[in-house]
């Protein structure tokens, strides 16, 4: 089935979902509810049925594309370039002419070379790669390689999306510090007339800060044959740079979600305070979730990034509920359109990374994302060593980044019992 009709049929469900809850109504009898309200949840799992198809179906493609690309950036060059090639038997690549570069320069670079490096890419920036010896062995791949883990990294948890918290991009890793006020215990008061204002420094404006630093992560080196880079239909190179690209996404999702605050990350769990506790361990209710919701002061709720967060498991528990007048207080949204999933009137945020419904758990927050930095101090690296492993050949990437709630009154959570 291609994405267009498979599209067309989750847009379908959505519209007999919604059928299936509008037409119960105050007056419809039990039974009847009953068999509306099964009819919905079959829709539903069918839905998310068709959602991970297409999902898998859009990453299956884009794997496709670059791989097409790839082949067409192996085949031979046109014209005088070409003729040479067809004459020695050498195949010139993108990849050994890029290596050269970073070895040498490109001063070292024949005009066939010059012109297989006009192909790959429209503009190529040159870097040392060490202060040291260019020969330690540390080659740098194609820039290309960055633009795929950042999507990598965007598909695999909300919190590093600037969609979801506040993102700052700086180039060094240098100790940010964010300037914070908390003045919302004063006011005014009243004044007598001919009497002087008090001036004791008890109502003075106190301020604080917060510190957005550069915490490192890696994913230790894959190495892989130099008989399974030629003779594989695959480039190895960009396959694993996939791969390494969601091993990054996933660490820093967990890290900007659960982080303990010392030597890492403040994750948005580990700052948000308490709103609201449980009345159960092992279920929530809609009560619940509207005591939550104001729990937070309705400054913060008109930001347009007031949100809930919770994981998947969470969220098919949270569907279930419904309000006093027997109506579902989750929204399906309409993907034809466009408008998400909400609850209770908000956008839903879905991280996998926060706790199941558990005893003692934080399972939902709730707040303005906003007031949540997510520090990304340049682009992930992606690095492939191909001298210190010769034969075969090495990669592994890094990601620096930092995750602090700059006020602690914006987002609460819900613990269970």
């Amino acid at each position: 089935m291609s994405l267009k009709e498979l599209n067309e049929k989750r847009g379908k469900l959505v519209h007999d979902a919604r059928e299936a809850l509008d037409a119960i109504k105050a007056n419809t009898d039990e039974a009847r509810a009953a068999e509306l309200d099964t009819r919905h949840d079959t829709v539903m799992a069918e839905f998310d049925k068709i959602s991970k198809l297409i999902e898998r179906e859009q990453k299956l493609a884009e794997i496709e594309a670059r791989f097409e690309q790839r082949r067409q950036e192996r085949r031979p060059i046109s014209g005088e370039g070409e003729q040479r090639g067809q004459d020695t038997g050498d195949k010139i690549e993108y990849r050994q002419v890029f290596a050269k570069v970073v070895c040498g320069g490109l001063d070292d670079l024949s005009p066939e070379e010059r012109a297989v490096l006009k192909q790959g890419v429209a503009k190529f920036e040159q870097r040392a790669q060490t202060a040291g010896s260019t020969t330690a062995g540390g080659y740098t791949v194609p820039t290309e390689l960055a633009n795929e883990i950042v999507r990598s990294m965007l598909a695999w948890g909300p919190m590093y999306d600037g969609d979801v918290a506040r993102v700052i991009t700086s180039s060094a890793g240098n100790p940010m510090k964010v300037p914070t006020v908390n003045d919302t215990a004063k006011s005014a008061g009243a004044h007598t007339e001919g009497t002087a204002l008090t001036d004791d420094g008890s109502e003075d404006v106190t301020f604080g800060q917060k510190s957005l630093d550069a915490y490192v992560f890696d994913t230790e080196f894959i190495r892989w044959s130099f008989e399974l880079e030629a003779d594989s239909i695959f480039s190895m190179e960009a396959l694993l740079a996939d791969l390494l690209g969601e091993r990054l996404g996933r660490i820093a999702n967990a890290q900007l979600t659960l982080g303990t605050g010392s030597s890492a990350p403040n994750g948005v769990v580990t700052a948000s305070t308490l709103g609201k506790t449980a009345a159960s361990a092992t279920a929530l209710t809609c009560d619940e979730l509207i005591d939550l919701e104001h729990s937070v002061n309705r400054a913060y709720r008109k930001s347009p990034k007031a949100a809930f967060m919770m994981n998947d498991l969470t969220v098919k528990a949270v569907r279930k509920l419904k309000n006093s007048d027997g109506d579902y207080i989750w929204s399906a949204g309409d993907v034809t359109q466009g408008r998400p999933a909400t609850l209770l009137g908000y956008k839903l945020n879905v991280n996998d990374s926060m706790a199941d419904i558990a005893t003692g758990q934080k399972t939902v927050l709730f707040g303005d994302f906003n007031k949540y930095f997510v520090r990304k101090i340049g682009s992930p690296v992606i690095g492939v060593l191909r001298e210190r492993f010769w034969p075969d050949l090495g990669i592994a990437g890094l990601i620096r980044f930092d995750g602090e709630l700059a006020d602690t009154a914006a987002i609460k959570h819900l613990i269970q019992a």
